[in-house]
């Protein structure tokens, strides 16, 4: 499991190969200086509900890895987290296969 931390102060925990996929999406909108929503939702070990966070330039982001090797990435998946964060709900954390059904129904 990886870390995202937020502002400096809040952690935020994502199995890597979801974490690394995130990094780059994120990574994508904040070179272009675009803000945007991040929503996830918690699994009942972390206490159930959503979340949600703004993301900004301005914002200290920082990703932390367990694992030492880079996972293989899928641009599909990217693609479609990118896709997300520009419509008013933002970025939604989906999983490798939701991602491809996203795109199967498209």
């Amino acid at each position: 499991m990886g870390y995202i931390t937020y502002a400096g102060s809040q952690e935020y925990e994502f199995e890597d190969r979801t974490l690394s996929h995130l990094k780059m999406a994120i990574a994508m909108k904040l070179r272009r200086q675009e803000s945007f929503l991040l929503n996830w939702s918690n699994s009942p070990q972390t206490g159930s509900g959503r979340m949600s966070i703004w993301l900004a330039p301005s914002i200290p982001l920082s990703f932390r890895f367990s694992g030492s090797r880079t996972p293989e990435l899928n641009e599909s998946w990217v693609s479609v987290l990118h896709e997300l964060s520009n419509t008013p709900r933002g970025m939604v954390v989906i999983t490798e296969e939701e991602a491809e059904r996203y795109l199967a129904n498209k």
